[in-house]
This record gives C-alpha cells, sequence and structure tokens, in this order.
C-alpha cells in the first residue's frame, strides 16, 4: 500500500476497532466515521485516525466520509437500518467512483440462504439483500461471512458467569455443532485484504474456527484452558429465551436475531468449517481452548 491510500472504517467496534489498530502498525492512513464527537471519537484521533461524524443512513455524511478515500471497511452492528444503510453507502460510492476495495462485513448464514428462505432472522436477511445490492452495484467489494464470534456474550460474560457459579455453560443448542470465530481473527482477513485489495476482489471470505464442536466438545475446550471442570447444561429454549435472553434489555430486532442464531445452532446450522482465515492470512484461526486460556481472568474472576 502506497503512503497516499487513505481506508475509511465505517465502524469503528469490535472487528474494525481491531483492523484499525492492525493497519495502523503498518503505517496506514485512516479515517473512521463515527455517530457523535465523544470521547471514543477523541480517543480515535489520539490514536491518529482522522475522525468525521455521520450516519451511514445520511448520504451527506457518506459522502464526506468518503472524500478522498480509496478503500472502505463496510460494517454496521445488529440494526434494521442494514440494508438502508447498505444501499446509501452504494450509490455514494458509485458517484464518488474512486474506490478500489470495498470490504463489506457480512455473516456466514447468507452462504445457506436463498431469495425466498424464511427459517433465517430479519437481520439474517437484510445481510442477504445487502450483499445483492453490493454486487448489482458493480463496485469493486469482497464479501466477508464470519460465523458466530467467540467473542459473543455467549461465550464470553455469560459463559463466565455461569462457569463461576455452577461450572457449566447453558445454552439452548441441544446437540448442534458449531465453529465460533474469534474478533481478531476475522480483522487480520479484513485487513490483509484492505492492506492488499488486488488478489481479493469478488472475493467471499466464509470465516470459522479450526473446526466444528458440540456444546460438551465446546465444554472440554473451556475445561483444557481454565484447568476447572466445564459441562455443557442444554437450555429448553424457550425458557432461555425468557430467563436470559429477555432480561437483557435489547431492542427487539436484536432480540430476535440472537434467538434465530439460537434455533439454527440447534438445528445445527452452524455446523460448519472453513479454512479461509489462514489462506488469507497464513496463520490459523485460534481454536476455543486458546481464546478462551487467554482470557482465564474473565471465566475465573
Amino acid at each position: 500500500m502506497t503512503a497516499g491510500n487513505l481506508v475509511l472504517i465505517a465502524n469503528a467496534g469490535g472487528v474494525g476497532r481491531a483492523v484499525l489498530d492492525l493497519l495502523r502498525a503498518r503505517d496506514v492512513r485512516l479515517r473512521v466515521l463515527v455517530r457523535r464527537d465523544d470521547d471514543r471519537a477523541a480517543g480515535l484521533r489520539a490514536l491518529g485516525a482522522e475522525v468525521v461524524v455521520g450516519d451511514l443512513t445520511r448520504p451527506d455524511g457518506v459522502a464526506a466520509a468518503l472524500d478522498g478515500a480509496d478503500r472502505m471497511y463496510f460494517a454496521m452492528p445488529v440494526s434494521p437500518d442494514h440494508l438502508l444503510a447498505t444501499a446509501v453507502v452504494a450509490s455514494v460510492a458509485r458517484e464518488y467512483g474512486a474506490l478500489d476495495c470495498l470490504v463489506d462485513m457480512s455473516q456466514m448464514t447468507v452462504s445457506q440462504m436463498t431469495a425466498t428462505s424464511t427459517a433465517e432472522s430479519h437481520q439474517q436477511r437484510l445481510h442477504w439483500l445487502a450483499e445483492q445490492v453490493l454486487n448489482w452495484s458493480g463496485l469493486p467489494v469482497v464479501h466477508i461471512r464470519p460465523t458466530s464470534f467467540l467473542d459473543n456474550p455467549l461465550f464470553t460474560t455469560l459463559a463466565a458467569r455461569s462457569i463461576r457459579d455452577r461450572g457449566t455453560i447453558e445454552l439452548p443448542f441441544g446437540t448442534g455443532r458449531t465453529s465460533p470465530v474469534a474478533v481478531e481473527d476475522v480483522a487480520r482477513v479484513v485487513a490483509t485484504v484492505l492492506h492488499d485489495p488486488a488478489p481479493h476482489i469478488g472475493k467471499v471470505y466464509e470465516l470459522t474456527g479450526p473446526r466444528t464442536l458440540d456444546m460438551t466438545g465446546m465444554a472440554e475446550e473451556y475445561t483444557r484452558a481454565l484447568g476447572r471442570p466445564v459441562t455443557y447444561a442444554d437450555v429448553p429454549p424457550e425458557r432461555w429465551r425468557t430467563e436470559v435472553l429477555a432480561q437483557a434489555g435489547l431492542p427487539p430486532h436484536t432480540e430476535e436475531h440472537i434467538a434465530t442464531m439460537a434455533r439454527l445452532h440447534r438445528e445445527n446450522r452452524y455446523d460448519r468449517t472453513s479454512g479461509d482465515v489462514e489462506r488469507v492470512t497464513g496463520v490459523p484461526a485460534q481454536s476455543v481452548e486458546a481464546f478462551v486460556a487467554a482470557r482465564k481472568d474473565l471465566y475465573l474472576g
């Protein structure tokens, strides 16, 4: 990447913040789009990033953020406005006409969806439609489709609470298998693509952990990582939604999405693996055991 290239990060939370740190280490020029000019924005400036205040659903803000940018990382939190934001970004980027890469943060569930499938969450449907919009736009797009994140509260804060209290991971996944991937591994893929996009344009990368595990197998990985027994306790889905998910105070759209993810896990829709993390970055995705071992303080208190 030459010194003149500018990367726009349209969401600096989670993956986006990790991407920012990785690209900073490579002396890449960075601009971050934020919703509010607050302490978080000030922190990003202190790291050397240019900060632009705007909203992905408003063309004027997107145009200001894209001005002078060569590459863009597009992502949003779970939101009913995801498709609107995608359409705005695509239309403004087409009119602007200077991007040589747009990295789209999607979801791996999209790979199993069709134009008329109905089993998925509204959020997953928005991701499927968003990919169609970006493909139709003619922009130089790379789709990143991670499976569920190891950093998700289901596997971190909620699991830590029940592990400390009862030595269990309590989820409604039944015998379904899963292969969650760490945020830092997804960020390594995104940063690699943004740093040298030419070999990746038009590609779809599906990102998972190194192998699929049922929840008993997941508990065994936690056991090895923490040096204490951890077992899996299968919770009836409706009880889990009422007693755990509904108590989290999430917006209805987000709650429905997480509940659907849990159901799809139980139906074994997450039993998938891919070597794309290693293929893109040269380094394998980390295991559940390695992820948990690096965060012992969280799980053991």
